[in-house]
């Protein structure tokens, strides 16, 4: 029988017992819950170790988490996800983001700030009255900041400042507004009404390019009986409110009324279109469609382009641009000074076409006028006018406050007036001519210093040659250099290049 000395075996006893308060700890620190509730007095770093996402506080069921999102490669938003999804529901500055660098903060003192603090930048505030005790995600992913009482008042609240989405149970209100993440389009309400519209900058009105108004079935919206609001039901449906009640309007989605017990959310997406989705523990499941008409779109053809309706849509510029239709521009026409023909002048140029309509001509105002000709000259004189349609048939004129969008075919009778920004030739091509011989200025250029290179790789191989030949006549050849043809680099360093228009024309 062997016996084991009680002193030989303590330090594998002590390296054993190791171990496993080892391994207990870091089950316990794995096992720890995020954080629930952020104080006054907090402060996280950026950690850019992470690859796309850090979480900062969890909801009580850990199905949403706010944190710092990679954006692209080198940007960085803060950020409510949908965790199963790694979905945004809702972003502090998706027009600005930040840098993706880990001097970037998050901090609370009443209100939440991002911001720099080596290089004192603040990126974004919740910029309420500063009175906030606590922050807290709910499991509705609404960020609050709470302020202790009886009861507990909500100073601020990231369901008030929607970006692209609202979900389930979000009160959607006049004073907010959906942008798209590349803040193209837009969605807001009207006083018994939602719109689309094409958000083209500083100095331009927004162009309408969908609307829904309110049926008021179950109930009316009554004038100066307050503000309205839309809200996704849990049965499936967009409904919008004046009051707490029956909604005066019901926007069903396909699960409507199916009673599925599922978690909705609305998102105006980059393509212009407003979707809804419902998430079956998978993945989103499409559940409702605003437009279904490709040409109803203005990301089907775009500005300056008229959209022919068939199987494929067919898009038609009204004067080509160096790549494509010309683009939108933004702002009016108040600073031209008139319609100029020549390509430098200081006015705007004008295009008519025949057989041209407005795809969101029932969503847009139109004043009868007795001729084509009045209602174009109308628009000439106004200088908040883009471009007017009249119809030859109903006599109205529509009037485009805004860079021109949503053209489609129309039948002869419909008639098209068209400003644009820099002055245009008889051919319709204006400054983009002048781009045009820059352009062909450039590859010039370009062409003239591939042939100096190329000219200075045979003076080269010459050189070679002749020291060879040099070599040979006196019985030896410099080691290392073995005789070969001469390439001629200029014939083959260029290829013919070739141009092509990508858009048909009629």
């Amino acid at each position: 029988m062997m016996i084991c000395n009680s002193k030989q075996q303590q330090p594998a006893a002590i390296l054993f017992l190791s171990l496993i308060c080892l391994v207990v700890a870091t089950t316990l620190a794995a096992d720890q819950p995020p954080t629930k509730e952020i104080q006054r007095g907090f402060s996280a770093k950026h950690d850019d170790s992470y690859s796309q996402f850090q979480s900062l506080l969890s909801d009580p069921t850990g199905v949403f988490a706010l944190g710092f999102l990679r954006i692209d490669s080198n940007l960085l938003d803060l950020a409510v996800l949908h965790m199963p999804s790694s979905f945004p529901l809702w972003r502090a500055i998706p027009a600005n983001p930040a840098p993706w660098t880990g001097s970037i903060s998050l901090s609370f003192d009443g209100n939440l700030v991002l911001s720099d603090q080596k290089k004192g930048t603040v990126f974004w505030s919740t910029a309420s009255d500063g009175t906030g005790d606590r922050v807290v995600l709910l499991n509705s992913s609404n960020l609050q900041i709470q302020k202790t009482g009886t009861p507990d008042s909500v100073p601020w609240q990231s369901f008030d400042y929607p970006s692209n989405t609202i979900v389930e149970n979000q009160n959607f209100t006049s004073h907010a507004k959906l942008l798209s993440t590349n803040q193209q389009f837009s969605m807001s309400l009207g006083a018994n009404y939602f719109g689309l519209y094409i958000e083209f900058g500083k100095g331009s009105n927004s162009g309408i390019y969908f609307k829904h108004t309110a049926l008021e079935a179950k109930a009316q919206i009554v004038p100066d009986g307050g503000p309205t609001y839309a809200r996704i039901g849990s049965d499936g449906f967009l409904g919008m409110y004046q009051k707490e009640g029956p909604p005066a309007d019901v926007l069903s989605f396909d699960t409507f009324n199916r009673n599925y017990d599922v978690f909705y959310r609305m998102t105006l997406e980059d393509d212009a279109n407003l979707r809804a989705y419902y998430w079956n523990n998978t993945a989103w499941i499409l559940d409702y469609t605003a437009i279904t008409e490709p040409c109803s779109l203005p990301t089907t053809c775009g500005s300056y382009s008229i959209c022919r309706s068939q199987e494929q849509p067919q898009c038609i510029c009204l004067a080509n641009g160096t790549n494509g239709c010309l683009p939108a521009g933004n702002g009016d026409f108040c600073g031209a000074s008139g319609v100029k023909s020549i390509v430098n002048g200081d006015g705007y140029g004008v295009l008519t076409r025949q057989g041209v309509d407005l795809a969101n001509k029932d969503f847009i105002d139109y004043t009868k006028m007795a001729s084509m000709e009045e209602c174009h000259s109308t628009c000439q004189k106004n200088c908040t006018c883009w471009g007017a349609i009249y119809s030859n048939t109903t006599k109205n004129c529509y009037m485009m406050d805004y860079p021109i969008e949503m053209l489609v075919e129309g039948d002869d009778n419909k008639f098209g007036y068209f400003k644009l920004k820099s002055a245009v030739d008889e051919d319709g091509d204006g400054d983009e001519k002048k781009k045009s011989e820059e352009d062909k200025l450039r590859l010039a250029l370009l062409v003239v210093g591939c042939g100096i290179l190329a000219a200075a790789a045979g003076f080269g191989a010459y050189q070679i040659w002749e020291r060879r030949r040099r070599g040979r006549r006196g019985g030896s050849m410099e080691e290392g250099l073995a005789p070969g043809p001469y390439k001629d680099l200029a014939a083959s360093s260029f290829k013919s290049i070739e141009l092509s228009d990508s858009f048909r024309k009629p």
